[in-house]
């Protein structure tokens, strides 16, 4: 039987190494897992108090709405003035969506269609790159970094400047940039001067430019993440996505948004009108009270995630890794070391499993380009982090003879 969407979708490498980790821990061995981004701290105690709450009430059960409650989209509104300044109408500029995968999924069904091009980091998370080819868009790898990257002046100078020859030389004209800072997987970062040159050349040339925010509350060392529409000018071309999966660790719960151009958000609140009635209620009235009631949480959560950050990338750089610590998201990207560079992300990661009980992601899952790195979740705590270290210590030094 032929499913035509879906054939030329690659092997699912992340798979490959799920599996070795499932058999790993059915033998009895303890991996630890630094490789799946599932984040493992738990959600505010104030929302899953709420849950519960309204999901005893029985007039929650009934359909909800595909474009969120008035009060949800209110919520992000204040959430949106408060953090970053930025107004956002709740009725015409925001919509609800069952989590950032599903917003942008549907997001370019609206967007694109065959004979359109997008163009998309790389390497990068997944569904940025399908998303658009599932539409039937053709999709432009553009490298993130460049042969001159480390001596850059600016964060993201190379990617920019890839992005412009990018367009310079594509045919038809992208219709569709797709970015995303904080970056998964190479943990790049930019700042509102870059976002601000992003937009000019979107306004200059009619593209439609779409921010996946995930990290938007992740960021280290006194790094705050810029959200694109703090830049005045980028609803006219900007949407961005926004989602409490880990600024407020609640990944299953599965709510986020869309914000930005009042256009765009009302194309897909169409679209999403035919396909979903939201988030089961009890949901949204629990994240309502997480924006509202903790704020802060945020703040809890990076802390965590920095002080895992300095626990791996200090423990990586004793035992001679060279790794340059992330200033955002949820995750280490590290080099091969240049012994072991030959057998790929794949196999190294894989060796890391057997030899080392440490599960972590192959850069090559990531698209071109994320074949020479490996990345690491920050889903352990410091202890295992620490533990992990000493594993990987062993490992690597009995491959190098």
């Amino acid at each position: 039987m032929e499913f035509r969407r879906i054939n030329g979708l690659p092997p699912y490498v992340f798979a490959t190494i799920n599996d070795l980790k499932a058999a790993a821990r059915r033998d009895g061995r303890d991996v630890i897992d630094l490789g799946f981004g599932n984040p493992d701290l738990p959600s505010p105690d104030i929302a899953v108090d709420k849950l519960a709450e309204a999901a005893r009430n029985p007039r929650n059960h009934r359909y909800s709405a595909s474009r969120g409650i008035p009060k949800i989209r209110q919520a992000i509104a204040d959430l949106y003035l408060r953090k970053f300044g930025v107004a956002i109408d709740p009725d015409l500029e925001v919509v609800t969506t069952i989590g950032a995968k599903e917003g942008l999924s549907h997001l370019m069904w609206v967007l694109v269609a065959p004979g359109d091009t997008a163009l998309v980091p790389s390497p990068s998370y997944p569904i940025h790159i399908y998303a658009p080819l599932f539409a039937g868009a053709d999709v432009r790898h553009v490298r993130l970094d460049g042969p001159g990257e480390a001596d850059q002046a600016s964060p993201g100078e190379a990617f920019f400047e890839n992005l412009m020859e990018a367009w310079e030389s594509a045919w038809p004209k992208p219709r569709v940039i797709v970015l995303s800072f904080p970056h998964n997987p190479t943990t790049e970062c930019v700042d509102l001067e870059w976002m601000t040159r992003i937009v000019a050349f979107a306004r200059e040339h009619d593209i439609v430019l779409v921010h996946d925010f995930a990290y938007a509350d992740i960021g280290f060392d006194g790094y705050a993440p810029p959200s694109i529409l703090q830049v005045p000018g980028a609803k006219d071309v900007a949407v961005e996505l926004y989602t409490l999966t880990k600024s407020f660790s609640m990944a299953g719960w599965r709510v986020g948004f869309m914000v930005g151009n009042a256009e765009i958000v009302q194309a897909l609140t169409k679209l999403k009108s035919y396909l979903d009635y939201g988030t089961f209620q009890p949901i949204q009235i629990a994240a309502i009270v997480a924006m509202n009631e903790s704020p802060d949480y945020p703040k809890v959560i990076n802390e965590c995630y920095q002080a895992r950050r300095d626990a791996l990338c200090g423990g990586l750089q004793r035992i001679g890794w060279d790794i340059t610590p992330p200033k955002g998201t949820m995750f280490a990207w590290a080099p091969i070391p240049e012994p072991y560079r030959e057998m790929g992300s794949l196999e190294f990661a894989k060796f890391l499993v057997r030899e080392a009980d440490v599960a972590t992601s192959p850069g090559v899952g990531f698209g071109p380009g994320g074949d020479g790195h490996v990345r690491f979740a920050l889903i352990e705590n410091e202890q295992r982090i620490g533990q992990g270290v000493r594993n990987l210590r062993r490992a690597l030094t009995r491959l190098g003879g």
